[in-house]
């Protein structure tokens, strides 16, 4: 008797699982959506009579005109005081296709403002108070950190504002304004915070470039040559080639590096299978890993051109002790990268142990296993996904022969 109730609870207890497992219904259901942006490349985009900004505007379709916030980075502000007053004079002159809700919104640029959430409080007030809508215009005007925060904030007001992007740095036109991210950082890491939104356009105005400091100029350079190395051999013999000119400055040299450069990046992201960062690889940030954790330890007091630079030269650097890369490409790379006028080694470099600690926080910022790009030639990345700590450091100490013998000054590190 006992074994048969056993198996009556046995058999009671199948059914109920199949009953549970019969009550679950499921609907799979897969979508696309095509995202189409410009990246549009001009010079005085706000004289009166340059028609791209309200044509870019009017493309966008409905009811005209269409309200615009414009938000302007103070350093940028510096140097082009007369900036506001144009663009006001500006939609005026277009008033049937733009109406500005205001003064532009002036914010400091560089990491300050990507730091600071109070920035991203006053920008969604501003939003706010505007009276945007989700057919809106935002225009953000400056660096590289400022579109990012703006980006964000433009993103998730009303689920999304479209947003205008006008880099006014090397690197920002290059390379940080190109593609779906925008981000703040926030609990000590960079770009903690941030979604993945395209904008409605790039414009690239080479006007603003002649403005920028020596520093400023030359440090987008660096993630022209990043893209170069991990998919355009002819690209980087042309860096090469130009090195001295685009140290002195000159511009039609920039024009063309900062074209191409973007042309790359629009191809990766069209075509390179994961744009929105699903998967544990990101090839367009080989030598970051590195560069993030050099811009927290020197307080941001490394540009991030500066600090990719350096991220370049070190994983270059062990994928040559590797057996990966061949000594003459690996010499080809310092080479470019001290011609262009990088330091290719920091006071923060000695710290190695809180330089590893980047390996774990990019891994995180990814998710899944550890994805690392290096190289097995110029113009050929090579996966791999794991870094030796032996080989990391033997790249460290090669590299500590670039040192100066008199260090800059820098900002006390932030603690490691």
């Amino acid at each position: 008797m006992g074994l048969r109730r056993w198996g009556q609870r046995l058999l009671a207890r199948a059914l109920a699982c199949g009953l549970r497992s019969a009550a679950i219904k499921t609907i799979h259901q897969e979508f696309q959506v095509s995202f189409r942006y410009p990246v549009h490349f001009t010079s005085g985009l706000f004289d009166l009579g340059n028609p791209l900004f309200h044509e870019v505007i009017r493309d966008g379709g409905g009811d005209l005109p269409k309200k615009l916030l414009a938000v302007v980075d103070r350093g940028l502000y510096h140097y082009h005081p007369g900036l506001p007053a144009d663009l006001e004079e500006y939609c005026r002159a277009h008033a049937e296709v733009i109406a500005l809700t205001g003064a532009p919104l002036l914010l400091p640029g560089g990491e300050a403002v990507k730091n600071d959430p109070l920035h991203v409080t006053i920008l969604h007030q501003a939003i706010l108070a505007a009276g945007l809508c989700r057919h809106s215009y935002v225009a953000a005007i400056g660096g590289g950190a400022l579109i990012d925060t703006v980006g964000l904030v433009a993103a998730t007001a009303h689920r999304g504002v479209r947003l205008i992007r006008v880099p006014t740095t090397v690197l920002a036109q290059a390379d940080a304004a190109i593609g779906v991210k925008n981000s703040v950082n926030a609990m000590g890491q960079k770009n903690f915070l941030g979604v993945f939104t395209p904008p409605a356009a790039v414009l690239n105005d080479s006007r603003f470039l002649t403005t920028l400091s020596q520093k400023d100029w030359i440090g987008g350079v660096a993630e022209a040559v990043k893209v170069a190395l991990i998919k355009d051999a002819a690209f980087f013999a042309f860096l090469e080639r130009q090195a001295r000119g685009l140290a002195r400055r000159d511009l039609q040299s920039m024009r063309q590096v900062i074209y191409r450069c973007a042309a790359l990046h629009l191809d990766h992201i069209a075509s390179g299978g994961d744009p929105f960062e699903h998967g544990s690889s990101r090839p367009l940030d080989f030598g970051h890993w590195a560069a993030h954790r050099l811009e927290l330890l020197s307080g941001f007091e490394l540009g991030h051109g500066e600090a990719v630079a350096i991220g370049l030269a070190l994983d270059t650097t062990y994928s040559y002790l590797a057996g990966l890369l061949g000594e003459r490409p690996w010499r080809r790379v310092l080479n470019l990268l001290t011609r262009l006028g990088f330091a290719l080694y920091v006071p923060q470099l000695d710290n190695e142990e809180a330089i590893l600690r980047g390996l774990e926080e990019f891994r995180t910022h990814l998710g899944g296993r550890l994805t690392i790009l290096l190289l097995s030639d110029i113009g050929r990345g090579l996966e791999t996904n794991e870094i030796d700590p032996g080989t990391l450091g033997a790249a460290l100490e090669e590299l500590r022969g670039f040192a100066p013998a008199v260090w800059p000054a820098v900002r006390p590190a932030l603690a490691s």
